[in-house]
């Protein structure tokens, strides 16, 4: 049978034609009430912690299927994408191991509100460094520290890098912003906290400094320490003896050491 001039072979066609390109993924715009979560170990602890409106989850096949009896105990399904598609949202630098969360900022408390449980609070003096906050996070986590207190200027966003640093610690750490840190460590100090500052010009090494539970250990930024209205609140200022060439360790490490000795010497 012959073709009719000008007519076309739709099965020819359909067979030559190129594959559609899959529709990019919808991800929310950025906004001060959307955190972006990133990284295994960063979602999945919020899928279990259930601490936050948990919006949607883009993940690619492999780790959808990794998350998945998490993901069904949530009550979510995940949006499967390419690994691309997470590259081109989060940057190519992003360590996202196939996964992103949109989710809501986790409810903030008071210091009238945090709950004792190890009797140790830590405070931040304007650390604003994402990767030390994040370790700092994820040990605190690691020694159930009953709540981290930041300034609400002067502190990294608790999303994106430093939720993946935490590795699920963000999750399980409450966090109190407050406008002034020095006021609010007199609030704690009205509560029974021994205020502990950390500098290596303190009076005593930490190991000798007599402790009292419940015990608010405060750091400073590297380079900058604790600041004047902040070391007069503290009720001693104590530092970390080293014993190797290398005296001075980062902010995160220190305070790793720190929780180590101050929960070892207050059960």
């Amino acid at each position: 049978m012959r073709r009719r001039q000008g007519g076309t072979d739709r099965r020819g066609d359909e067979r030559h034609a190129p594959a559609r390109a899959a529709p990019a993924p919808a991800f929310r715009r950025p906004g001060a009430d959307l955190v972006v979560l990133y990284g295994l170990h960063a979602v999945r602890e919020a899928l279990r912690a259930g601490r936050r409106k948990l919006l949607a989850v883009y993940a690619t096949a492999q780790a959808a299927e990794r998350l998945a009896p998490d993901l069904a105990a949530a009550g979510l399904a995940a949006t499967v994408v390419e690994a691309r598609d997470l590259d081109r949202r989060l940057g190519a630098g992003a360590v996202h191991q196939g996964v992103l969360m949109e989710a809501r900022p986790l409810p903030a408390i008071d210091v009238s509100e945090i709950e004792r449980r190890s009797g140790i609070v830590l405070a931040l003096d304007q650390i604003t460094d994402p990767h030390n906050v994040g370790a700092i996070l994820r040990t605190a986590a690691a020694f159930a520290v009953d709540a981290l207190l930041v300034t609400e200027r002067h502190a990294p966003d608790f999303s994106g890098v430093l939720a993946k640093t935490a590795s699920g610690g963000l999750e399980h750490v409450p966090i109190v912003a407050v406008v002034n840190l020095a006021r609010a460590l007199d609030e704690l100090g009205d509560m029974g906290y021994q205020r502990v500052g950390l500098d290596s010009d303190g009076a005593a090494d930490l190991d000798d400094t007599p402790l009292t539970a419940p015990v608010a250990l405060v750091l400073g930024a590297e380079g900058a320490g604790l600041r004047r209205l902040t070391r007069e609140r503290c009720d001693v200022i104590a530092r970390l003896d080293m014993p190797g060439a290398i005296r001075s360790l980062n902010v995160s490490n220190a305070c790793a050491l720190a929780l180590g000795l101050v929960a070892r010497r207050i059960v």
